[in-house]
């Protein structure tokens, strides 16, 4: 199989494990992911792998996942964006602060904006509320039509008032 055919095989795979996803077939989309893995290792499948895993509460495989994306291609924002949420989870914040701030800097990430609000949360959870609106607020300027940000933001704003 030429590079060019492995790498659409693969990619067509993680478009199919993320719509096993979204219809709650966690399973499925697993066993869709580890496929495309087999074709080309590729961060967006690890990442997208892990994801799979979290929502089924096995974190420390999403971590592992996190990991093997991070070695394929460190340019990626996903798999840092999701190391800070599961290690929120953990309770271990300062790590969380760590990944996420990866993943504001990352080279290549299109979900900005979730970095943005979960630093917010992991802020807020601190009790260092200004710097939570802070985050809220630029999570909701890099994608205003994320309202869960501008959401966070009129709340905690209104407490602070």
């Amino acid at each position: 199989m030429r590079e060019n055919d492995k790498y659409s095989e693969a990619y067509e795979l993680i478009k199919k494990g993320y719509q096993y996803q979204r219809r709650g077939r966690i399973s499925a989309a697993i066993r869709t992911y580890r496929k495309s893995l087999k074709i080309l290792p590729t961060a967006e499948a690890h990442t997208f792998l892990g994801w799979a895993f979290s929502l089924q509460g096995r974190y420390d495989k999403a971590i592992e996942e996190c990991y093997r994306a991070i070695d394929l291609d460190e340019d990626y924002g996903n798999p840092y964006n999701d190391l800070g949420y599961y290690f929120t989870i953990y309770k271990k914040y300062d790590e969380a602060l760590e990944w996420l701030t990866k993943a504001i800097n990352a080279k290549r990430y299109e979900e900005r904006h979730l970095a943005y609000y979960n630093l917010g949360k992991i802020y807020e959870l601190k009790g260092d509320w200004f710097k939570a609106v802070r985050y809220y607020y630029q999570s909701y300027q890099i994608n205003p039509s994320f309202i869960e940000g501008s959401d966070a933001t009129l709340r905690l704003q209104g407490v602070l008032n």
